[in-house]
């Protein structure tokens, strides 16, 4: 029987392109030269399971600083969680989204979708992948350091409750790429991951909503927990 790994594998490679792999390791030299980016781990370390990282949304790089860290075997399984508008707007984005990343691509607008983003995440799951997702569902060019977190996540989290949820805080890649921007200004980024949650059984879905934010918020350098 095919281990959670392998068929996540089998998943991403099936109908790739065949450039994809080379253009993903040149992405993740280019990504850690611009930023020298470190990460930061909880002290239960690195991952060695499967999980949902939620982090807060700037750039749209910052999927990929969070790929470019993670370990190798679980870099390999974790599929980012992306905006279909966006990343299907040209060939050169559907490449990268697609083929490159294999993202799970939502089409954010509820009038045109064809499916339920929430069960796509969750089949996703369920042929062994990670994923990462931004609950802020949109990127914040905003002062306040998060916006409100849609529902998805808590969704995500009552469907499949043994997943555990990592939140993940990206600093300083919107100073990195600022908007209208086309050149990157090399600056140090850092990716800190805080300890696993999980949803409790009969948690009210603004209440966990607020404890995920939190927990969120608790890993920034420049905000505490009551921004």
């Amino acid at each position: 029987m095919a281990t959670p790994d392998q068929i996540s594998a089998d998943a991403r490679s099936r109908g790739r392109h065949p450039i994809a792999g080379p253009v993903s390791t040149l992405i993740l030299l280019f990504a850690r030269a611009v930023t020298a980016v470190r990460a930061i781990w909880s002290p239960d370390g690195p991952p060695s399971r499967q999980h949902v990282y939620f982090a807060n949304h700037s750039s749209h790089g910052d999927f990929i600083l969070i790929w470019t860290v993670l370990p190798p075997r679980e870099r390999r399984r974790t599929r980012p969680v992306a905006g279909a508008e966006y990343w299907l707007k040209s060939r050169l984005t559907r490449f990268v989204g697609r083929d490159v990343f294999n993202a799970v691509l939502i089409e954010r607008q509820p009038e045109t979708r064809s499916d339920d983003p929430v069960a796509r995440m969750a089949g996703t799951l369920d042929e062994g992948a990670s994923l990462i997702l931004f609950p802020e569902g949109t990127r914040n060019q905003t002062d306040d350091p998060l916006l409100p977190f849609k529902s998805g996540l808590y969704h995500l989290a009552k469907l499949r409750p043994d997943v555990e949820l990592v939140p993940v805080w990206i600093s300083n890649l919107n100073r990195v790429m600022p908007k209208g921007e086309f050149v990157p200004i090399p600056l140090i980024c850092t990716v800190t991951f805080g300890q696993p949650l999980r949803v409790c059984a009969d948690e009210p879905k603004q209440d966990f909503l607020d404890r995920a934010r939190a927990a969120l918020l608790s890993l920034s350098p420049h905000t505490d927990t009551a921004a």
